[in-house]
């Protein structure tokens, strides 16, 4: 038998205020397009920019439907989009945001793991890490340096 101990590293922010200027603009995108989320029956609203290499921002919200799972994570919404949009583009940096209708989110809130997942085709696909931010409503900034940080052992082509 044999044990393997994986690691991740972070940076925190205090605040939005400590960000560089560019994840600031980044961030202050995402938690606009947060606001125009279709949360009816979670009431948890999300946003997510997207940086790409050709200086484009990509927005994406999450968007709810009745019909249970028919909905889409704003991290999705958005990386799917660049992906039809400008397949050629690489994504440089990613901004999250989540917030609740009900209570203040004062914790960073990483995406989920089917996000995290698609995230992960993209990084891979490009070859390229994906700087990837994310908050609550308020509070600290969390900045991973690439997907790996949130998915260590992750599933990809090579499997298949």
């Amino acid at each position: 038998m044999k044990e393997i101990n994986i690691t991740t590293s972070f940076t925190i922010f205090e605040n939005l205020n400590e960000l560089p200027k560019e994840i600031q603009n980044l961030m202050n995108q995402a938690i606009e397009i947060r606001k125009k989320a279709y949360a009816p029956y979670s009431k948890f609203r999300v946003g997510a920019a997207l940086l790409l290499d050709n200086g484009k921002v990509i927005l994406g919200s999450n968007q709810e439907n009745a019909a249970y799972p028919s909905g889409l994570c704003a991290e999705r919404t958005a990386i799917f989009y660049a992906g039809s949009a400008y397949p050629e583009a690489k994504i440089l940096k990613m901004a999250i945001t989540a917030a609740s209708d009900t209570n203040q989110t004062t914790a960073p809130i990483p995406p989920c793991g089917s996000c995290r997942q698609s995230i992960a085709e993209y990084e891979i696909k490009q070859e390229t890490p994906i700087e990837i931010y994310f908050m609550g409503e308020i509070g600290e900034v969390y900045k991973s340096s690439s997907l790996k940080n949130l998915l260590p052992l992750m599933f990809d082509k090579k499997f298949l």
